[in-house]
């Protein structure tokens, strides 16, 4: 039995989760928000009730310090000796990382090597397993790769037409994200269907979204790029586009080009067709009123959804099931079916709909008998496939 923690630190935050393994059992979990500001938020789960506490959290080790001392504190654990392990999310592990590592100075080096890879989150990555190496020097760490999952697909599928040198120089290709929930997905759907020679699509549907081509458990292709703005369109990211608007939009608009990039990231998909809101929930309650955009936005969306699945069936071959996931995959039946009726004549896709109406937050299988594709929903779990990958490399 051993007790591992689950990290992802942000540039402000710090989300965690303390696990019991090999049971899996979630002893505490919480967050540290607003980390380098005078009105930080302290937030853990103590015997299932949120204690929340209001103070100024200077840094990152100040976070990690405030969460240990009220593991003990709370009785969550009687003293931090009982901690085996950490594992920390991090963005990017490039080509190099294909798997999980524990952290030594050479891992340490690769994440501030590789933060032009993902400048907003490497340097934030590396801040928190620095904090946690700090104050339990006495365990040992691994860093989990949201890119690992990916490293499978083939190299005329992860590059870009693009002059060849730019790749060999630069590393300029297709990583895909969200490898952590999508390699979850894959090893659950195996395990409830009892075969992993299988052909999948795993729609982890959130406020960043993304889409993965498994077949026999390994990813073959994925809708996020070079960076976590390509593919669909998202709640604030716009997924693909031309990229000859960059210099037209900077000249009729005057932004730089950077300020476009940063349009595109947080200001596009949900937000910037419906100008409602990135969030779906509030994108709903306004189709519901008859707002003309954000019905214009769902539409937008499920046909940029099925163009990606579209084309992965025909990459797999065939198709024996798609997952939804994540927090729109979990909980939106509507966008569930409006995803699954564009593809009931062209892939016989068809939904239970009193079984998809009452499905969220919880798995089950919600295709009609006669679907010629299962269609499920998988709560996916990124912190349990964290702490699992720790305690594998560690023999714990």
């Amino acid at each position: 039995m051993s007790k591992i923690f689950a990290v992802n630190a942000g540039s402000s935050s710090l989300k965690f989760k303390l696990f019991q393994m090999p049971e899996e059992k979630v002893l505490t979990d919480g967050v540290v928000e607003r980390i380098g500001m005078d009105d930080g938020i302290f937030t853990i789960r103590v015997k299932g009730e949120k204690v929340t506490t209001h103070l100024p959290v200077k840094d990152h080790q100040q976070a990690v310090d405030l969460l240990l001392e009220a593991l003990v504190q709370h009785n969550i654990v009687e003293d931090l000796e009982e901690i085996n392990a950490c594992g920390h999310r991090v963005l990017h592990g490039g080509e190099k990382y294909a798997d999980s590592a524990i952290v030594t100075p050479e891992v340490l080096q690769d994440i501030l090597d590789m933060k032009d890879l993902g400048p907003l989150h490497m340097p934030a990555n590396y801040t928190g397993i620095e904090a946690f190496s700090k104050a339990l020097p006495k365990i040992k760490h691994v860093a989990v790769y949201d890119t690992s999952f990916h490293l499978t697909m083939d190299k005329a599928t992860f590059l870009y037409a693009l002059p060849l040198e730019y790749y060999e120089k630069y590393h300029v290709r297709r990583y895909g994200f969200h490898g952590t929930s999508h390699k979850y997905i894959a090893q659950t759907y195996a395990e409830i269907t009892g075969n992993e020679n299988q052909n999948i699509i795993s729609l982890h549907l959130g406020n960043g979204a993304s889409l993965c081509a498994i077949k026999n458990g390994k990813c073959i292709n994925t809708s996020m790029g070079f960076t976590p703005l390509a593919g669909i369109m998202m709640g604030g990211r716009s997924g693909d586009i031309d990229p000859s608007i960059i210099p037209y939009l900077k000249e009729k608009t005057g932004l730089t080009g950077e300020e476009i990039i940063e349009v595109a990231n947080k200001k596009s998909g949900f937000l910037g067709i419906s100008g409602v809101s990135s969030d779906a929930r509030d994108i709903q309650k306004a189709v519901e009123e008859g707002n003309p955009r954000a019905i214009l936005a769902r539409e937008m969306y499920a046909l940029r959804v099925i163009d990606y699945i579209g084309s992965y069936f025909v990459q797999l071959g065939s198709l024996d099931a798609m997952v939804f996931t994540a927090g729109l995959g979990e909980n939106d039946v509507r966008v569930r079916k409006e995803i699954c009726e564009l593809l009931e004549e062209s892939l016989g896709v068809k939904l239970d709909q009193e079984l998809n109406a009452k499905t969220q937050g919880k798995l089950a299988k919600i295709s009609a008998p006669d679907s010629k594709v299962d269609v499920w929903v998988i709560p996916t779990d990124e912190e349990v496939m964290i702490a699992r990958d720790t305690r594998r490399l560690l023999n714990l």
